[in-house]
């Protein structure tokens, strides 16, 4: 047993639960009235009270101002959330409707945009998703888009359908016949590695394809190790709708709307907090505190991970620590299998 819960007695628990499920459906500081008249604890208001007293003292309940009921902490919730997780979850019928619409579209960012407008939509939090890293994709198709007489566009297609363009300063002007076998040479030589691999190997590979010093095949084995370095902030990075989200009541302090506005503009701070989680495979729930950034103290990120081949991207939701957890992480999961069901092919 969590040692956490060891500390609480069964009466304790009973109260704490009936008292984060009021919370959650109500957003107003829950009272020991209140609970003995919803019936269910079989306790007299006075015992109720005592019994919310101790989770205060405990670190489970505050009260945010003087004669007012109590609010479940980041203490509570947690312990709230690893007694969902615990159990089996599914997600509900009409999220699955919902969300099976997704499969209309197949080109990987499209189907990211719209599983995480589905996630707002259904859970009424900000849903979020974040395209693999694709470091460890195969390389499937290599293009050559001339822009100007000194500059190309190198479009690389990775593992199933993630496209990423990379601009290529050339030293020369080479017709595009030869900028046509270029291509095809680099198809010839790196397709089916991971860019990992290309970066390791492309001058060995690419070497004896050279046809004289003007090869522009020169400048792809002297810069492989930048223009094949595909680093984390190149990811994508997709939000669903927020007015779901901003008509909570957690915004009606401007403090916590600013602080989700701010998140949403700085792409590289939150792609940094949601790189570990990449690394680590399966269901993921930070909450208020845990948080390690700052603009996050006051809300709750659920994620999951989803595969596409040998890669792996996130799909989640953030909202304020009061939220439905049963109903949150049952379609964030579901939504990452049902996106791993459709890329990971």
């Amino acid at each position: 047993m969590n040692p956490v819960q060891e500390e609480l007695s069964a009466r304790e628990r009973g109260i704490l639960e009936a008292v984060i499920d009021n919370f959650i459906t109500t957003a107003r500081p829950v009272g020991s009235r209140t609970l003995s008249r919803s019936g269910g604890l079989g306790l007299s208001p006075a015992s109720i009270r005592n019994t919310m007293s101790d989770l205060e003292e405990k670190g489970y309940l505050y009260q945010p101002f003087q004669s007012a009921g109590r609010v479940p902490t980041d203490k509570a919730y947690r312990l709230h959330v690893d007694a969902v997780t615990a159990q089996r979850r599914s997600a509900p019928r009409s999220a699955v409707q919902t969300l099976e619409r997704i499969k209309e579209d197949l080109a990987v960012e499209k189907v990211l945009q719209r599983a995480a407008e589905a996630l707002s939509v259904i859970t009424s939090e900000l849903g979020f998703g974040i395209e693999p890293l694709v470091d460890e994709g195969l390389l499937e198709g290599v293009e050559l888009i001339r822009l100007s007489s000194d500059r190309i566009m190198l479009v690389l297609t990775i593992g199933r359908g993630v496209v990423k363009t990379i601009f290529v300063e050339l030293d020369r002007r080479f017709d595009n016949s030869r900028l046509d076998k270029l291509a095809s040479r680099l198809r010839e030589r790196l397709t089916g590695l991971t860019l990992s691999e290309i970066r390791h190997t492309a001058r060995n590979r690419l070497k004896d394809a050279v046809e004289d010093e003007r090869d522009p095949l020169n400048i792809f084995i002297q810069s492989a190790d930048t223009l094949f370095d595909l680093k984390e902030s190149n990811r994508e990075l997709v939000f669903g709708e927020t007015s779901k989200l901003a008509t909570q009541p957690e915004f009606n302090d401007q403090g916590n709307l600013r602080s989700l506005i701010s998140l949403t503009d700085r792409k590289l701070h939150l792609l940094e907090v949601m790189k570990k989680r990449a690394n680590k495979e399966g269901l993921s729930i930070s909450i208020g505190g845990e948080n390690e950034l700052s603009d996050l103290a006051n809300f709750t990120l659920v994620t999951d991970t989803y595969r596409m081949g040998k890669m792996s991207g996130i799909i989640g939701v953030i909202g304020p620590t009061r939220m439905s957890y049963r109903r949150v992480i049952s379609v964030v999961e579901y939504t990452s299998r049902l996106l791993s069901d459709m890329l990971d092919k």
